[in-house]
């Protein structure tokens, strides 16, 4: 794994510099030996170095030894001639494409002795990143994969038992890459929500009418932001004890305190109290977020 975030650093910085502008055998030999490098491998294995070898996995055989240099050069001929426009689509959807089905070569050549996959999922990313995809999103597809492995291999011997129908392989992997993107937006959507609360919280207790002092403002925000973090109702015997420190400074407090802490907050209307406990309201807070884009 260290040997991929650094071959993935690697790529990001060497994009940075302007290289890697053509694909070339060479480049996916670099990324074979990058993903190798201090790694056990069996002994007729050598990094970054095209097999000449027969290589079987499971039911597939790989592409005969003497035409894995030739089928990598077409591969980057492939690359290369549409890299400004697959049939009509703007850079980063080619890109998209390109990756996907570049990935599915590399799995269908298997030109290296080990570490095939793997260096399919760099060149992957590689081709991402220069197609205008961010770095996190770059990774989504190798993620899919990962989570859904047996799946992966499903469609690999699809795609190869098929004769080279690739159409099954690239939807399973648009489709892992649209969950990927939606749990990413929904995690931002998340973390804004919760900066825009935060900064709410802040001020309506800095603008309380109420004279309270510092110490209970600052107890008063950390029992919102204990409540917050839980994410639903607490009942009232164990709000005291959500965090260490509420339960330190609750502890020399008596119950009327955490009562009125709570009072005070729901007139501020930032906690609630429900049958099942109090809970942050953290939900008056989504009209100040961009709109949901509606699903096609």
């Amino acid at each position: 794994m260290d040997n991929i975030v650094k071959a993935c650093n690697g790529i990001f910085k060497s994009l940075i510099k302007g290289e890697y502008k053509h694909l070339t055998s060479e480049i996916i030999k670099e990324l074979n030996l990058k993903v190798l490098t201090g790694l056990p491998i069996p002994q007729n294995v050598t990094p970054g170095e095209v097999r000449r070898y027969f290589v079987g996995v499971g039911r597939y055989r790989g592409a005969p030894a003497e035409d894995c240099e030739y089928l990598l050069e077409r591969l980057c001929s492939l690359v290369n001639d549409n890299r400004d426009g697959v049939q009509g689509l703007d850079p980063l959807s080619s890109s998209v494409l390109l990756a996907m089905v570049t990935h599915l070569y590399i799995a269908w050549i298997h030109p290296f002795g080990d570490g095939n996959g793997r260096t399919a999922r760099l060149l992957e990313f590689m081709l991402l990143l220069q197609g205008g995809a961010p770095a996190p999103a770059a990774h989504l597809l190798s993620n899919h994969y990962n989570a859904t492995r047996q799946a992966y291999y499903a469609e690999l011997d699809r795609a190869s038992a098929s004769g080279g129908d690739i159409v099954p392989f690239v939807l399973y992997a648009l489709r892992g890459l649209r969950d990927g993107l939606g749990n990413q937006i929904e995690e931002i959507r998340g973390y804004q929500l919760r900066m825009i609360w935060r900064d709410h919280v802040s001020h309506a207790l800095a603008e309380s009418k109420t004279r309270d002092s510092a110490e209970i403002r600052t107890r008063r925000r950390e029992l919102v932001e204990a409540l917050t973090d839980v994410g639903g109702p607490v009942p009232l015997s164990g709000i005291a004890a959500l965090t260490p420190s509420l339960a330190a400074v609750y502890a020399r407090k008596t119950r009327k305190t955490l009562t009125r802490d709570i009072h005070a907050l729901q007139e501020l209307g930032l906690v609630e109290t429900t049958q099942e406990g109090v809970r942050a309201r953290v939900d008056t807070m989504l009209a100040f977020l961009p709109p949901k884009a509606e699903k096609q």
